[in-house]
């Protein structure tokens, strides 16, 4: 259904109620008739009416044919593309008489790394289904997004230990549970497209809202994107060949204390719906900036052998401050009212 935008006069019936008509083309592509009920949702300056009755469109199966020379990330970006469109089912199937072998070890791989309650529910020589089995209600936005947060700050907090400790294999394990981020985040971003789709489900998905569905989106997207510097701290470890020296330690430490605060206040913040601590989240920011000229300084006036790691970790530690900052301004625009 293509969406449009029509203006209707308010008209007053019985001396002191007041009418809107609906567009009698959506009312018969809808299936309405007269005596069904509506319901309206208040949202600040605007109503928001949806059939009393509306149940979450069933998706249909969607099916992938895949020919034999197709590559592997092009198989996995079309069966993530129907997952997060709300597909609950999809077969993958063969163009020619099996799957590759190859294509079968990337779909499976792309289930599990990826697609949060999607099992494969049939393998066949030439044909993979993928089936989606959990709920709104077993996994909320808010608790995936919860779960993203836990996975992101342990990276990080494992990252910096693995820098003081000179710790190459508790660097290699924070780099092998990035994808637990990335998982949680499609999770995420499947259940607002949901809710956008038909707003009757942004309640059933555990928020208030569409302006809350999307301040939660881009939440998301921060929260990875700290996932993203958390790994590529352990990575820049991995590539170390001497440890920082004791000084340098101490002030990697220090900016790395004063940014994974921010960052954790700052999601604080948002389930707390708290203003004033989202606030006082962005004042914090301007201290890492502080730190971080010290830092240079140091780099300046020592020149250490691992001068441009240093930088590295550096800057992702400051940006995992901004990350920061940037949820607590997403906080400020979804309590501004509650301070009115």
């Amino acid at each position: 259904m293509v969406n449009k935008r029509e203006t209707r006069k308010i008209q007053t019936t019985g001396g002191s109620t007041y009418t809107v008509s609906l567009p009698k083309k959506w009312v018969d592509e809808i299936g309405l008739k007269s005596g069904d009920e509506m319901a309206i949702e208040e949202q600040s300056s605007s109503l928001l009416l949806s059939p009393a009755d509306l149940k979450e469109k069933e998706s249909t199966e969607a099916k992938i044919k895949v020919d034999a020379e197709e590559e592997c990330d092009s198989i996995k970006r079309k069966i993530l593309a129907l997952y997060l469109v709300g597909y609950n089912v999809i077969k993958i199937r063969s163009a020619d008489e099996r799957l590759k072998s190859h294509h079968r070890s990337a779909i499976k791989e792309l289930a599990r790394k990826k697609l949060v309650g999607t099992e494969i529910i049939s393998e066949e020589m030439e044909e993979i289904t993928l089936q989606t089995l959990i709920s709104h209600s077993q996994l909320s936005v808010k608790g995936a997004l919860k779960r993203m947060f836990r996975v992101a700050s342990s990276m990080q907090k494992n990252a910096v230990i693995a820098l003081q400790e000179n710790d190459r294999e508790l660097a290699k394990d924070v780099i092998e549970i990035d994808d637990e981020v990335d998982r949680f985040q499609m999770y995420l971003i499947r259940e607002v497209k949901a809710a956008l789709q038909s707003p009757p489900l942004v309640e059933e998905i555990g928020l208030n809202t569409l302006r809350e569905c999307l301040g939660y989106r881009l939440v998301s997207n921060s929260v990875e994107r700290v996932g993203d510097h958390a790994l590529s701290i352990a990575q820049n470890v991995l590539e170390m060949r001497d440890p920082v020296d004791k000084k340098g330690l101490g002030m990697l430490k220090e900016i790395n204390s004063l940014s994974s605060s921010i960052f954790e206040k700052a999601v604080d913040s948002l389930f707390e719906e708290n203003y004033q601590a989202a606030e006082e989240v962005i004042q914090k920011v301007e201290g890492v900036y502080e730190l971080e000229k010290k830092v240079n300084k140091y780099l300046a006036e020592e020149n250490p052998s691992e001068d441009i790691r240093i930088r590295l970790i550096l800057e992702s530690m400051r940006r995992i401050a901004e990350y920061g900052g940037d949820i607590a301004e997403i906080v400020l625009n979804l309590t501004i009212d509650n301070e009115q």
